[in-house]
């Protein structure tokens, strides 16, 4: 498929703000589109090269301004001349490829399969000169380019598309596309978490066929929120109610020796924690998919706070040096898979007695969660008091008849905690601070999403909870997603997750969600999650109205 043709689409998707529309779009495209070019162009219309997850190529803005003007023979002066005008990289290609004097005669057609071809190495080049060779891939692509080529080659690689293309669409595209229910497909995508695989897997009537795979990462079921435990045990009277850690939430993968540990977000995180690896190869049954919390702890095993565990997601290099400073323990609390059978199907209780029968315990390293099985409100509150006086956050109350629902937030599992319910939000904009702050990045306006478009709705704003050090850390990152600058307001690329306390939630007409946040704080940096994971604005508007009661 030619890309001119893909770009095309691109147009006509960012030509209208209807949702039914966009779903037409696509499901046009996908008809097209034969075996082969299916799976990669459904996550190109995504605006993604791999699945799952946010586009990441390892491209910031400030790179991709010296590659379109070394591509095109501009100075900085140029770019940024048009660049102010336009506000968008993507459009500031586009108007150089067609100020281009010179066309090659000999000039080829550029194909989508090169495009993504290119566009997959990027992740992967590393070590001496992998600058360079980045910067060889793009350009290679925008030297064959046409302006509209141009300008969504650059988007992609920047994630940002701009055209609202979301997951809920794309479901729903995929079904219309091949006469399948979107119930269907959502539920295939929630075990292969690859809309291009479930693209090719509906347009073979084979969406009912799919099984969970080993190494390939599972969408995780989510939680409700109770306003107390009283709410909880009436809405669940047959329950397991389990110590909700303040940690960091693994699934970890294994057959045999090999394995890999998924993030939630499902980041593959297995070298970073080779200590966790290896206590499963030990611990853990030859075959299976096991989830659980980490918390970081001290040599008495006492915890230690989310930020000192957020140092160890982070870290890429001198992972031995982090292993021996900052020590883990694994607490596990569910079971999906054992031995080429899907456990997810199964109760509760049985997945917990298959934890309790197979895992190999080792005190305070690798464990099961605190748990007891009671619905009697006096012992489940001594219970909850003694999680929060260890220093978690709370109890999950779960339903022992439920079955594991991957990608649901559902009502079989009820997380109680002391305070209103934090949200995670991402991080839009940015200004500088001044006085003291003045070399720091101080006031952070935050997002939460709609998951029908992908927009991001503003919120409210954020500049209290944060110590010196979370300052100049977050200053450090946020520095390198700088989109442009509006009235003093920077704009930022939504990469960076955070979870915030907060006053209470107003009804508000200042931000485009309708609500705003009264003196939100921040608790956590999320790392461990991507701005895909963040509470939507239904969540929102629900803890709005719990509040109001």
């Amino acid at each position: 498929m030619l890309y001119k043709t893909l770009s095309e689409f691109y147009e006509k998707l960012e030509a209208t703000t209807k949702k039914l529309e966009k779903r037409d779009i696509l499901s046009d495209l996908y008809k097209q589109l034969d075996k082969t070019d299916l799976e990669m162009v459904v996550l190109l219309s995504m605006g993604i090269v791999f699945p799952g997850k946010e586009a990441d190529l390892g491209i910031a803005e400030k790179l991709m301004e010296r590659i379109i003007q070394k591509t095109y023979g501009i100075d900085p002066k140029s770019y940024n001349k048009i660049f102010r005008k336009t506000g968008d990289a993507g459009l500031t290609a586009e108007f150089f490829a067609e100020q281009r004097k010179q066309i090659t005669l000999a000039k080829k057609n550029l194909t989508t399969d090169k495009v993504f071809e290119n566009l997959k190495k990027l992740p992967y080049e590393t070590g001496a000169k992998s600058q360079d060779r980045k910067i060889s891939l793009i350009s290679e692509l925008l030297g064959q380019a046409s302006g509209k080529e141009a300008k969504y080659m650059v988007r992609t690689v920047l994630g940002e598309m701009r055209f609202g293309v979301a997951e809920g669409i794309v479901r729903d595209a995929i079904a219309k596309a091949f006469d399948a229910e979107p119930k269907q497909v959502e539920e295939a995508y929630n075990i292969l978490t690859n809309f291009g695989r479930v693209a090719l897997m509906a347009r073979e009537n084979k969406l009912s066929k799919i099984k969970i795979e080993l190494f390939n990462p599972i969408r995780v079921m989510l939680a409700e929120n109770a306003e107390s435990l009283e709410q909880a045990l009436t809405k669940i009277p047959e329950p397991i109610c389990e110590w909700k850690y303040d940690g960091f939430r693994v699934a970890v993968h294994k057959d045999g020796d090999k394995v890999k540990i998924f993030s939630r977000r499902m980041d593959d995180v297995t070298n970073q924690f080779p200590d966790i690896a290896e206590l499963s190869r030990n611990c853990l049954p030859d075959k299976c998919i096991v989830e659980g919390e980490v918390l970081a702890v001290d040599k008495n095993n006492n915890p230690q706070p989310f930020q000192m565990l957020s140092r160890r997601i982070q870290r890429k290099y001198d992972i031995e040096e982090m292993v021996r400073k900052i020590q883990v323990q694994v607490n596990l609390f569910d079971i999906l898979f054992l031995n080429d059978e899907n456990y997810m199907n199964k109760k509760l209780r049985e997945r917990r007695k298959v934890l309790e029968d197979k895992v190999k315990k080792i005190p305070n390293r690798f464990q099961l969660t605190n748990a007891i099985m009671s619905n009697d409100i006096k012992k489940v509150r001594e219970f909850y008091n003694q999680s929060l006086k260890a220093g978690q956050e709370g109890l999950m109350i779960k339903n022992l008849d439920g079955e594991y629902k991957p990608g649901k937030r559902v009502d079989s599992w009820y997380k109680v905690k002391p305070t209103l319910e934090t949200l995670e939000l991402v991080i839009t904009q940015a200004q500088w601070g001044d006085g003291k702050r003045a070399k720091w990045l101080s006031s952070f306006v935050l997002s939460c999403r709609d998951p029908e478009t992908g927009d991001f709705l503003q919120i409210g704003k954020m500049g209290t909870g944060l110590t010196d050090e979370q300052f100049e850390e977050l200053t450090k990152k946020l520095k390198k997603l700088i989109i442009s600058e509006e009235r003093g307001m920077l704009i930022i690329k939504p990469t960076i997750v955070v979870e915030v306390d907060y006053q209470e939630i107003q009804r508000s007409p200042k931000y485009k969600s309708g609500f705003a946040l009264r003196f939100p704080r921040l608790k956590k940096i999320r790392y461990d999650r991507s701005a895909v994971d963040i509470d939507n604005i239904a969540r929102v508007e629900k803890i709005y109205k719990q509040q109001r009661k």
